[in-house]
């Protein structure tokens, strides 16, 4: 699992606020954005298989 803090850019606003991201079993990682107002946002992703040699 790895924390981070994170700001960007919004019109005129410039939120922040804090996350988490791990690797689970299955191979997805999973993202969890905090906002400093209570929000939360979660991403999950998985690499497509690929039919080319790396």
């Amino acid at each position: 699992m790895v924390s981070f803090i994170w700001s960007g850019h919004d019109e005129m606003d410039e939120p922040t606020g804090d996350g988490v991201a791990e690797l689970l079993d299955d191979g997805i990682i999973e993202i969890e954005l905090s906002y400093p107002n209570g929000h939360e946002a979660i991403l999950k992703a998985t690499r497509e298989p690929s039919s080319t040699a790396c």
